[in-house]
């Protein structure tokens, strides 16, 4: 259940899916079975200082001082990347609505360069050269006017 109380359905890509299988095998080999999937050190409920508990971890994987809410701005921004619609991403992350979910899909210097990058590779590929025939048609009001058929027109 999420904290609007509505389910939702969660797919696991195999490395979370194994750590979520070991957590449920050590449940059962303690016979301390609890309705969290990641509980209390002794196994018997909820972490009681999440944030302290999650630091701690952070300290121990050497990252130093990380959010744990900044894996919600993650994940919102690799699905992006990824070309994943953007209302599945939102079903993925649980928002509701498109204006907070743009929120998290935050646009870096990397992200503009990136966008830059390919809009040159578009124009370099719509770039050629234009066969025919140049043909004059006098003058006109002091202008010279020119006309190009293209090749294959007639």
């Amino acid at each position: 259940m999420t904290k609007n109380d509505q389910g939702r359905t969660v797919y696991l890509d195999d490395e979370l899916k194994e750590v979520v299988e070991k957590q449920r095998d050590l449940q059962k080999k303690t016979g301390k079975l609890t309705p969290f999937v990641f509980p209390n050190q002794a196994g018997s409920g909820r972490i009681s200082d999440f944030r302290g508990a999650w630091d701690g971890a952070c300290q121990r994987a050497g990252l130093g001082n990380r959010l744990f809410h900044d894996l919600r701005r993650t994940a919102v921004r690799d699905m992006v990347r990824a070309g994943i619609p953007k209302r599945v991403a939102m079903m993925v992350s649980g928002h509701q609505t498109r204006s907070v979910f743009e929120r998290y899909n935050i646009v870096s210097d990397e992200d503009l360069k990136f966008a830059a990058a390919r809009r040159e590779e578009y124009h370099r590929a719509q770039m050629g050269t234009i066969s025919g025939t140049i043909a004059h048609l006098g003058n006109k009001k002091g202008a010279d006017r020119i006309w190009i058929e293209p090749a294959g027109c007639t």
